[in-house]
């Protein structure tokens, strides 16, 4: 019966006739590697099983394996990788935003640092369809750091303030078509944020609930306004999810672990609400580094929660598992 219901509200939404896999195993804008070989654990893991996908719904987007010679020089030097993490941009953003076209998109990281692409990407289809693009960021870091003001120089700690159009990125990543309106973004479960990416957060008009929010306040009341949003307006709505948003006791297969965040019932709550809001249109799954991996733990709850998501998960998992 929940199934049932959850995915008649999915049809109803008119949007998810099927789900489409990009594997982008992409680690060098981390600063452990490992993160690459995500998208092929969560396979072996059942990923695909899971979503319920044919053979033709999945592809890996060839990448980089190594470092290209440094043409553009910044300022800031302690910026690594900085020609083979925007190369990868241009590619993420170009496939991501053509799969976008006819079907809901799920883009397996891989490190966060393919936020660059898939973000810019899905506010281009949005207003291809007359729409806006809101986004749910579900993660430990904010990621709102631009070239100037990283301190660790790991691009992945700089996707969202780039997609945001935040100033400093201009003749180093590609331009953006279509900045996200910071208006339409929500963090949730944030606990880890460096002072530079306070105040740029602070001057934009973000939602931002830090897991301490989260404890007191619960998923639901923090989330149902901003979901109240995306329907009004009519929007599509991506979530980015690094698996750092999680507590590491539960899922420790991360390179920046970050203590306190969202137990399993929370995740799950989380997962539950998304799905029967109907209003998911794609999806990141980012910084699972199988090599951290405690007997396979974390790919086995990743893959519990993408099915939770899009509303596959009784029917894969069993009707006493929902």
């Amino acid at each position: 019966m929940v199934f049932r219901q959850m995915m008649s509200e999915q049809t109803h939404a008119g949007r998810f006739e099927r789900t489409h896999v990009l594997a982008l195993p992409f680690g060098h804008g981390a600063g452990r590697q490992g993160c690459a070989k995500g998208p092929e654990a969560l396979v072996a893991a059942g990923l695909c099983a899971a979503l319920a996908i044919p053979a033709n719904c999945f592809e890996t987007l060839p990448m980089p394996v190594g470092p290209m010679e440094q043409t553009r020089q910044h300022p800031n030097k302690a910026v690594k990788s900085l020609e083979l993490v925007t190369s990868v941009t241009q590619a993420i953003g170009s496939r991501a935003y053509q799969i976008s076209g006819a079907a809901r998109p799920v883009f397996v990281g891989g490190d966060h640092a393919i936020a660059a692409g898939t973000l810019p990407a899905m506010a281009r289809r949005a207003e291809a369809q007359g729409r806006p693009l809101f986004v749910l960021w579900l993660d430990a870091h904010p990621d709102f750091h631009t070239l100037d003001t990283t301190v660790s120089g790991n691009l992945h700690g700089v996707p969202l303030a780039y997609a945001t159009g935040q100033q400093g990125f201009a003749g180093y990543y590609p331009d953006l078509d279509l900045p996200v309106d910071p208006s339409r973004l929500c963090l949730l479960g944030i606990r880890s944020v460096d002072a530079a990416e306070s105040r740029l957060l602070e001057r934009s008009k973000a939602r931002v609930h830090r897991m301490e929010a989260v404890q007191t306040e619960g998923i639901t009341a923090l989330l149902q306004p901003f979901l109240e949003q995306v329907r009004r307006e009519n929007g599509l709505l991506h979530v980015s999810f690094d698996v750092d948003c999680l507590d590491p006791a539960i899922a420790p297969a991360v390179g920046t672990p970050v203590a306190d965040g969202l137990s399993r019932d929370e995740a799950r709550r989380l997962m539950d609400l998304l799905c029967r809001s109907g209003l998911v249109s794609s999806l990141d799954l980012v910084e699972f580094n199988p090599d951290l991996d405690e007997q396979g733990r974390t790919a086995t709850l990743l893959v519990e929660l993408v099915a939770r998501l899009f509303g596959t998960f009784p029917a894969v998992f069993g009707a006493k598992a929902a």
